[in-house]
């Protein structure tokens, strides 16, 4: 993001911001955020009414037609605002909105042909990097329910695909096995236990997409990344008011929502600990987490959801220690590194998380079974 602000004066930045800006004038416009996709500004106005807004430059080489992206977002946001109209919550609830030109269009491009969008900023809120406490994960349980609930009545087939094969396991592993094809590991015990764990477990990757295919789960719209980060909590209620970073809304299965948000959300150590072999699954964050979102998405689930929700859980966890792993084999070409062996100590955190949870099946299917 630096790099781009010295090739962009700020003039050009303010000339960007103000095509979105119908009421007021730009004061300022800082880079905004730790998000390591798109290129994101916070822009503040002269105006009494709304202060700030979010400017963002879409990364078109990971979203290949950023066109779409907006379409969805115009198309689930409008409908949530519609579902909350005619059926307000009894606390605060906010969805980003999207900002349309002076022209009434969703974005505009700069003289270089980079894709620009405006979104509302969600005031008086706060995100956090790390679970704080058994009542914030009932919180972040909560702000994922209730995504889900208010887009559980918009047919999958209103959004288009943005990111395919974006969490289908079976794809990564088949990515996996092209890479170890190519390659000669080094046979260190750490890699030597990686090989093995996924080799133990490559029948267990197609779980959820088999699931699917049989029509034992639905095809649903979900979030695509709902890691703690992207929950907006109020400053004064410390209550979760929005989710955001909405551009991986699309259809799926809920279940990779449910799977992200938990193993994100119940490993103390974090993804970047150095110390894999402390890592475990924390199973009262997990029923934190669950209570507060089973207390909103019971209305939506069926039998079977429930049945495949620690599958989800086990899953998500080992595809992202398998597409670390594969990253490593193949010289680190997705995933930024600090370090040539970042990707194989970030695959071995979450095989160790996997592990963790493999451990404690029977604990976490009866937190499930009981919340019921």
């Amino acid at each position: 993001m630096t790099d781009y602000l010295k090739t962009q004066d700020i003039d050009n930045l303010i000339n960007i911001a103000n095509q979105f800006t119908l009421q007021g004038k730009v004061r300022t416009v800082k880079t905004f955020g730790s998000g390591n996709i798109n290129d994101t500004f916070l822009v503040t106005l002269d105006s009494p009414d709304e202060k700030y807004f979010v400017l963002q430059r879409i990364n078109t080489q990971v979203f290949r037609q950023p066109q779409l992206i907006m379409q969805n977002m115009c198309t689930f946001t409008e409908h949530v605002r519609n579902r909350l109209q005619l059926h307000p919550l009894n606390r605060r609830w906010e969805v980003p909105r999207v900002l349309f030109t002076k022209d009434n269009q969703d974005y505009c491009r700069d003289i270089n042909g980079s894709f620009w969008r405006a979104i509302s900023f969600i005031a008086g809120s706060q995100s956090f990097d790390t679970m704080q406490n058994i009542e914030q994960a009932k919180e972040i349980g909560y702000a994922l329910g209730m995504f889900h609930n208010l887009i559980s009545d918009l047919p999958p087939q209103r959004l288009a695909d943005t990111l395919e094969g974006f969490h289908i396991t079976p794809l990564y592993l088949q990515h996996y096995n092209e890479v170890l094809a190519k390659t000669s590991p080094c046979q260190s015990p750490e890699v030597n236990y990686c090989l093995k764990f996924v080799s133990d477990r490559q029948t267990f990757a197609h779980v959820l997409e088999n699931a699917k295919a049989t029509g034992k789960l639905p095809l649903r719209l979900m979030h695509g990344d709902p890691k703690i980060n992207n929950v907006m909590f109020d400053t004064s209620t410390k209550q979760a008011v929005s989710v955001i970073d909405l551009d991986t809304v699309k259809p799926g299965l809920v279940h990779y929502d449910i799977g992200d948000c938990l193993r994100s959300g119940c490993n103390p150590a974090g993804e970047e600990t150095e110390d894999w072999q402390k890592v475990y699954f924390d199973t009262e964050l997990c029923q934190g987490i669950l209570q507060g979102y089973l207390c909103v998405a019971k209305e939506f689930l069926t039998e079977n959801d429930y049945t495949y929700i620690y599958d989800a859980i086990r899953l998500i966890t080992f595809e992202l220690g398998l597409r670390f792993f594969a990253d490593y084999l193949a010289g680190n070409v997705y995933f930024k590194v600090k370090h040539p062996e970042h990707n194989l100590a970030r695959a071995l955190v979450q095989f160790k998380l996997t592990e963790s949870i493999e451990s404690q099946e029977a604990n976490i299917r009866k937190i499930i079974q009981d919340m019921k």
